[in-house]
């Protein structure tokens, strides 16, 4: 799908609508104003609304109201879907249907109620007087078209009877309005795939991330309100094909061998042996998919449609078969209530494509939106003693008050009890609504049991795109929460989902999931790479690498696709696409194709977790030789014959540090044996290894640090750190902490201290020094540190590991000799 003129268009009509209803806002609140003496009630609801939110916080929800109803009542006109264009004209006129049949006195008595036509023709023909009559009868045909949409969709279209209706924008007739802008976008082409809604919600919302991201760069923490802002990220389809079709489509195909639904999978893998050990699934009813942060849907939509064939080819009757996938299949879990109702409609909207008269079902699409439910102590114990403290024990109790924060953690919250389908409908059976006091309470252990019923470990499939957010950026509550909760995944709010997710799956349940691929190979996810490898199975994985989001400019995000089965299988040989080469989303949907069509393309591998687990870290390096592997397994860790250091941190290198010309070459010391040589010659300055750019052999020698009387003026500055001092003045290797490019080792010659950029390495003696600088120097080297620190961050832990055979002396001495390291 073409995005570039939704993106302009959303980004435009969000700007536009809140100006327009802070407008609005203006004339309503003044005393005396029209809106307080006809709509008195509607004006105490915004004055409420305004001491509980701010200003802002009111003009953006109402602004998104409207933009939200707008753009879902453009899709249904274009699908006809509406019997009546309520948004936009017949072809060849200019003003929406909904008001040109008004002006020829049809109106849908089904829609507007009697009031409300009477208003509408009295505006029209003139017997109430109005500056703008159309302007006003349109305003009033919008409002009642919306409120009859109720019933079928109340999670999109609440009733209307309130402020929102006082902040509408006036301008909706003209050709610069927003409806003008939303039909000018959302063309008949765009409107074949209800996608186009979660594209539109996507580009609504970004100024705002934009606006949080920008706050994080001066320290300011993601708050819960601003969490779907900076985490929502449309998921292209090609790869939420590949995550539906190899975990739905995987587990159907293994329950029907014989079926034709590999026909339609154009990026299923097939596994590669016959396997007998599966989730077994009687009948399509039975599975249950959930997408715990499932925005606006994309990822269920896909899942819809195979459903759907699934069910025809189990002989299901057409009409019966949305309603059918809607009721046992697809359940969706989100925190944000926009995104969620936009789920519910792309649902919504495939079921209608499939059966005309689903609306007349009343059937709801199962979409939780996590709310935060907070008990007074007090009341929650009246309401326990009413009810009956037996159905209640101790661990129910503690679980009703888990969603304290649930804008905050949302799907990460464990349940402490998660059966709790017996009580639900125990609960649901009791009538309280003659106890006024209780039956709020009532309400709200309903809802939450409910949600502790959807965070349940009871699905066959888990897919998600889950938010992205690393510690840096958390609020403090959720940063604490995560160490608490998720200690082996604590880094990042997509690591803990993987954890999330393989606890709502059932045994053999399918995890699917695309991530940032930090968790592939990344020392922080160490402990979580291990639980996984240990306890699951990694079935299949597109390695996607940079610009796999069109949307994303640059190497932003490098993310990875992966199906999980929650089982282990040991030796199981995964498949495993490496499509980090593409540079567009085409490009690596075309390589992705290519792949499972022709497995000898050249980036198709197979591997399982004991290639993984013979490697330092268990990295997943799908791509190794068996006999690179097997070096890993056989050769001892370089930190057995090198000592690897980290240096000083001096806590301000600007004060501390400068250029060796920078400094009077007589208070330097570049020859300095030891410490006590340094201070017996009274110099201020000695040289420094701190990193540089890429050099290898020798050199990187410009930096002096201030070390008089043993660094006096440093080991008192506040945030300094003094580390390894006894290694310093000592020759050995030292090298660049971070590099932009490939890793490069140089000689270190007597007389150089070092800090923690400019990381050194220990010998037992020159020729060994020698020795092991050239085997850094080399190829080989760099294939290993390629594996061990993918991110280009060569700490002495990545180093420490590599595999160290030494090569003979003889072989390495004429290479230092050349490189002029005997000479220096």
């Amino acid at each position: 799908m073409e995005t570039a003129q939704l993106k302009k268009f959303a980004r435009s009509a969000r700007r536009s609508l809140m100006e327009q209803v802070a407008a609005k806002l203006a004339l309503v609140l003044p005393e005396g104003s029209t809106a307080r003496r006809e709509r008195a009630e509607a004006v105490r609801a915004l004055e409420q609304a305004l001491m509980d939110h701010s200003k802002d916080q009111v003009i953006e929800r109402v602004a998104y109201t409207w933009f939200n109803r707008f753009c879902a009542l453009r899709f249904m006109d274009v699908n006809r879907y509406t019997r009546t264009g309520v948004v936009s004209p017949t072809e060849g006129q200019s003003q929406p249907e909904l008001l040109a049949e008004a002006k020829m006195g049809h109106i849908d008595e089904n829609m507007a109620p009697a009031k409300t036509r009477q208003q509408v023709f009295a505006l029209l023909d003139g017997s109430a007087p109005s500056s703008d009559p159309q302007g006003e009868a349109y305003r009033l045909l919008l409002v009642a078209a919306c409120n009859s949409w109720n019933k079928a969709m109340p999670f999109l279209f609440q009733p209307i009877d309130d402020y929102t209706e006082l902040l509408m924008p006036d301008d909706l007739l003209s050709g610069h309005s927003t409806l003008a802008h939303v039909r000018e976008a959302m063309t008949p082409d765009v409107c074949e795939d209800v996608e186009v809604i979660g594209w539109l919600y996507q580009f609504y919302i970004s100024e705002k991330k934009d606006e949080v991201f920008e706050g994080l760069k001066k320290n300011r923490k993601i708050t819960p309100e601003n969490i779907p802002a900076a985490t929502q990220l449309f998921t292209p389809h090609w790869i939420v094909r590949y995550l539906v079709e190899n975990s739905l489509g995987r587990l159907w195909m293994l329950n029907r061998p014989n079926s034709k639904l590999t026909e339609q999978m154009e990026y299923y893998i097939r596994p590669e042996q016959a396997e007998s050990d599966f989730l077994r699934i009687d009948k399509p009813e039975e599975i249950r998919i959930c997408d715990p942060a499932c925005g606006s849907g994309h990822m269920l939509t896909y899942a819809f449609d195979l459903l759907y064939a699934i069910y025809e080819e189990e002989g299901h009757e057409p009409a019966e078969i949305p309603e059918k996938i809607l009721t046992h299949n697809l359940y969706g879990i989100e925190i944000d209530p926009r995104a969620g109702a936009l789920a519910a409609f792309a649902l919504s909207m495939k079921a209608r494509a499939r059966q005309r008269r689903f609306f007349s079902r009343g059937i709801e699409p199962n979409i939780c939106v996590l709310e935060k439910i907070c008990f007074d102590e007090d009341e929650l114990e009246d309401y326990l003693d009413f009810i009956g403290r037996d159905l209640f024990t101790a661990s129910l109790q503690t679980t009703l008050r888990q969603f304290e924060e649930a804008d905050n953690f949302g799907s990460l919250i464990r349940p402490d009890v998660s059966d709790v389908e017996e009580i639900l409908w125990t609960l649901e059976a009791r009538n309280v609504t003659g106890q006024l006091f209780l039956n709020a309470i009532h309400k709200m252990v309903l809802q939450a049991l409910q949600q502790v019923d959807y965070l349940s470990p009871r699905y066959h499939i888990v897919i998600a795109n889950p938010p992205y957010m690393g510690g840096k950026g958390m609020n403090g509550r959720l940063g604490a929460w995560a160490k608490d909760n998720y200690p082996n995944s604590k880094s990042d709010l997509f690591a803990t989902f993987i954890e999330r997710n393989l606890d709502l799956a059932q045994n053999h349940g399918i995890v699917a999931m695309i991530t940032m691929q930090s968790w592939m190979s990344q020392s922080s996810f160490e402990t979580l790479r291990i639980q996984i490898l240990g306890q699951n199975t990694l079935l299949s994985m597109a390695h996607l690498g940079a610009r796999a989001f069109d949307s994303i400019g640059g190497e932003v995000v490098t993310t990875t696709a992966f199906v999980l089965e929650n089982k282990i299988r040991p030796g199981y040989q995964g498949a495993y696409l490496r499509l980090v080469d593409g540079r567009s989303e085409h490009e690596k949907a075309s390589a992705m194709e290519e792949s499972i069509k022709n497995p000898d393309c050249g980036w198709f591998y197979r591997a399982s977790a004991a290639d993984f687990k013979q490697i330092p870290g268990s990295p997943v390096v799908y791509w190794l030789s068996s006999q690179v592997s097997t070096t890993f397994k056989n050769s001892k860790p370089l930190s057995d014959l090198v000592s690897l250091k980290a240096g000083m941190s001096t806590g301000d290198n600007v004060r501390f540090q400068r250029h060796w010309h920078e400094v009077s070459n007589s208070r330097t010391n570049k020859k300095a044996a030891d410490s006590a040589d340094a201070q017996k010659s009274g110099c201020r300055w000695f040289p420094c290894n701190s990193g540089g750019t890429y050099r290898k052999w020798y050199g990187n020698h410009s930096v002096v640090v201030n070390w008089e009387m043993n660094g006096v003026q440093i080991r008192r500055f506040d945030g300094s750190a003094i580390r390894n001092d006894n290694f310093y003045f000592m020759s050995g290797i030292t090298w660049s902490k971070i590099s932009s490019g490939a890793f490069a080792a140089r000689f270190r010659p007597t007389g150089f201290l070092f800090d923690d950029t400019g990381r050194c390495g220990f010998t037992d003696g020159l020729a060994e020094t020698h020795t092991a600088l050239a085997f850094l120097c080399s190829c080989l080297s760099n294939l290993y540190l390629r594996i061990l620190s993918p991110t280009l961050s060569f700490t002495s832990g990545e180093l420490a590991n590599i595999p160290y055979a030494p090569p003979p002396a003889e072989a390495v001495y004429p290479i230092a000799k050349n490189c002029g390291l005997l000479n220096a």
